[in-house]
């Protein structure tokens, strides 16, 4: 147990934050499964707005590194053109 104010303070604001990150990190994921999981290319692209949003927020925060978050970006951008290459195909 801490013994200094300061210490017990700061046990509290993590646990806030740790609990406030952890609902992020749970919208993140959903936005992300909604992408991959879309049943049309259009649902896909409307559904990968909202996702890059979403990450470019939790990067501005903190929540997650900014390269995570471009590197999370970068491979559904590719899914998503993958998938429009082999439709018009």
């Amino acid at each position: 147990m801490a013994h200094h104010l300061s210490a017990i303070k700061r046990i509290k604001t993590n646990k806030k934050a740790n609990l406030r990150n952890r609902q992020y990190r749970a919208t993140l994921r959903i936005a992300l499964r909604r992408v991959r999981e879309g049943a049309t290319i259009d649902e896909k692209r409307t559904q990968l707005v909202l996702a890059v949003s979403t990450l470019d927020r939790l990067a501005g925060k903190g929540i997650i590194h900014r390269n995570a978050a471009a590197r999370k970006k970068s491979s559904l951008y590719h899914q998503i053109a993958k998938l429009a290459s082999a439709a018009a195909a």
